[in-house]
């Protein structure tokens, strides 16, 4: 957790370092917190842009929600590693758990229950964390993703920068984490399908979406190897990997097509039957 200067640099170019330095100075950073080892900011440029540390691992994880794909971290990052050198905030995750010892029961549970009633995301979370299958269908958590696209730039149709998945991807490594693979499958088949059908809008940060895609579609093959489908429902997901070679986006072809061989493969699926 020693944050330092030379640490900072060797993490970035040096027109990068200076870049975060007249952020920090010109009071880019609009939020800053800790919770145990992770730090999140909001740093404003061309708009607001997330970020995320891990302050225990050796080169921070650092996590940007900006378009950012030069050598290095950007400059947002660079900034709030500037800020976080001169001191910590305060870690929230100790007076969080002076809250959760003092607090009653039941009140507890009133709250969280008023919060999952307003926040789909956060219920689906909580069922995952508890290894509760997914209640959301393959169409509403594409509709999800189809939003997103549709509000990162809708005066022009055209998306330029990344857009964050992450909440997405976490409910599927969830998912997976407690053996629920089906519902992990789920929700990578929608992040497969969104990703696919919302390429043509992509005219910048290739990387972003090009990696997102194949991490969506690497997750769809494991989990329905380890899904425990039967032969037909096996054979459906090869199915759908093969018409999505076919009508799907030009450039994703043969990775769909290596999914479908691996998926046959690993799982002996048939898909002329």
């Amino acid at each position: 957790m020693n944050i330092t200067e030379s640490a900072i640099r060797n993490l970035c170019t040096d027109t990068v370092f200076e870049r975060g330095e007249n952020y920090l100075a010109e009071g880019r950073i609009q939020q800053l917190s800790r919770f145990d080892e992770t730090a999140t900011a909001v740093v404003s440029g061309s708009r607001d842009y997330d970020l995320t540390l891990d302050l225990s691992a050796k080169e921070f994880d650092p996590q940007c929600s900006c378009p950012y794909d030069g050598p290095g971290v950007c400059k947002h990052v660079v900034a709030v590693l500037l800020r976080l050198a001169d001191g910590l905030p305060d870690d929230e995750s100790e007076r969080i758990d002076t809250v959760l010892e003092r607090a009653d029961v039941d009140e507890l549970r009133a709250f969280l229950r008023e919060e999952l009633r307003t926040d789909p995301s956060l219920c689906d979370r909580l069922l995952a964390r508890f290894g509760e299958s997914t209640t959301r269908s393959v169409d509403e958590l594409r509709a999800e993703i189809d939003r997103l696209f549709e509000e990162t730039n809708p005066d022009y149709g055209v998306v330029f920068e990344p857009i964050d998945l992450s909440e997405l991807f976490d409910l599927a490594e969830e998912y997976r984490a407690q053996g629920e693979f089906r519902s992990a499958t789920t929700v990578y088949r929608a992040l497969v399908e969104g990703l696919d059908d919302n390429m043509d809008l992509v005219d910048g940060a290739y990387d972003h979406f090009a990696q997102a895609f194949q991490r969506a579609l690497d997750g769809y093959v494991d989990c329905v190897v380890n899904g425990d489908f039967d032969v037909e429902g096996t054979t459906d997901h090869v199915q759908f990997l093969e018409e999505r070679a076919v009508s799907g986006t030009d450039y994703l072809r043969e990775q769909f097509v290596r999914a479908a061989d691996e998926l046959r493969e690993r799982t002996d699926a048939d898909p002329t039957t």
